[in-house]
């Protein structure tokens, strides 16, 4: 999920790359499939996202879907390519904003809150098999590039990624002890990150 720049372009930071090319517009009954099938997702869970749940959601016969998708891996697919895009937008966002924090909090509290926001959309997108041979090209690399930017090393970025990953994840989870701190760990590694960044 993170990558090493090739180059710098003009106007971003030094190690940040440029968004890919939005995937062509949807059509109105694709975009409105999208829609619901995200809608049971960040309800329910991906459990709940089935054809036949879809098709009664969007009242309609569940073939009348494979019109326009192959099958649920192929709506997961756009969903994801949704997530990155959503995710990737807002940490690269915060590159660019002013405050008192440095550039590593700031890109650790956004991907904390935005993940938290849309945990289930976050666990699809970041959990299991990725085929990313239908992600958008250039999507994964652009999404995780934020982490290369603060960091200035593509090992470093993948750890530190991992490390808000299993933050999230633990969470998510419910796996912490009751009663704990997350709001210092959070920082404690934010700390030992731009130590090692340095």
């Amino acid at each position: 999920m993170v990558a090493e720049p090739q180059a710098a372009e003009t106007g971003l930071l030094q190690g940040e790359v440029e968004r890919p090319e939005q995937p062509p517009a949807r059509s109105p009954r694709v975009a409105e499939i999208v829609e619901a099938a995200r809608h049971i997702l960040e309800d329910q869970g991906a459990g709940a996202l089935t054809m036949r749940r879809l098709a009664e959601d969007l009242h309609i016969q569940a073939p009348s879907l494979y019109k326009h998708f192959s099958g649920k891996a192929d709506v997961e697919s756009v969903l994801i390519a949704d997530a990155l895009f959503d995710i990737g937008d807002v940490t690269h966002a915060v590159l660019h904003a002013a405050g008192a924090e440095t550039a590593l909090r700031r890109l650790l509290d956004v991907y904390h809150s935005y993940c938290l926001s849309h945990p289930n959309l976050y666990r699809l997108a970041t959990s299991g098999h990725l085929d990313r041979a239908r992600l958008p090209e250039g999507l994964e690399e652009w999404a995780g590039n934020p982490w290369f930017v603060v960091t200035g090393e593509s090992a470093l970025a993948q750890a530190l990624w991992s490390f808000a990953h299993g933050m999230l994840i633990l969470e998510l989870d419910q796996r912490y002890p009751p009663g704990s701190d997350l709001s210092s760990t959070w920082q404690a590694g934010a700390t030992a990150f731009e130590l090692a960044a340095r």
